[in-house]
Formats: C-alpha cells, structure tokens, sequence
C-alpha cells in the first residue's frame, strides 16, 4: 500500500492497495478506516483534491463498504 500525507483539517494520511481496490483513510483525530472496490481514479481524484475533507464527505462516505481498523 501507498499512503500519502496529505494537508487536511480532517485527514492525515490516505493510501491505497490497487489489488484489492482497497483505500485507506487515517484521520487526524486518531480513526483509521479501509473502504472496499474503492476505483484507482477516485483515489487520484481525492488526492488531488482541493479540500480532501470536502471531497471525503462528498464522494466516499457513506458510498462504500468499509471497517474500522483502529
């Protein structure tokens, strides 16, 4: 998996394992979450986002299944 800090309020790292379309969301407040079938485009599309919080909010909660790991 690739993770990317990226400058967020609200996110701290985002990652990603292509195999398993498989994203991973760490926030600053501490909750680690994996989001399932997660398509490699939305993931450049959110890394490239100008506000991840916003697009987090907009585009993949409440869209895809998902687990919290720590």
């Amino acid at each position: 998996m690739i993770n990317n800090m990226v400058l967020s309020s609200e996110i701290e790292w985002i990652g990603y394992e292509q195999k398993r379309q498989m994203l991973q969301v760490e926030f600053i407040a501490g909750g680690i979450y994996q989001y399932d079938r997660v398509p490699e485009n939305l993931y450049q599309d959110f890394l490239s986002a100008p506000s991840h919080g916003r697009f987090f909010d907009e585009k993949i909660k409440g869209q895809y299944p998902y687990r919290r790991v720590r």
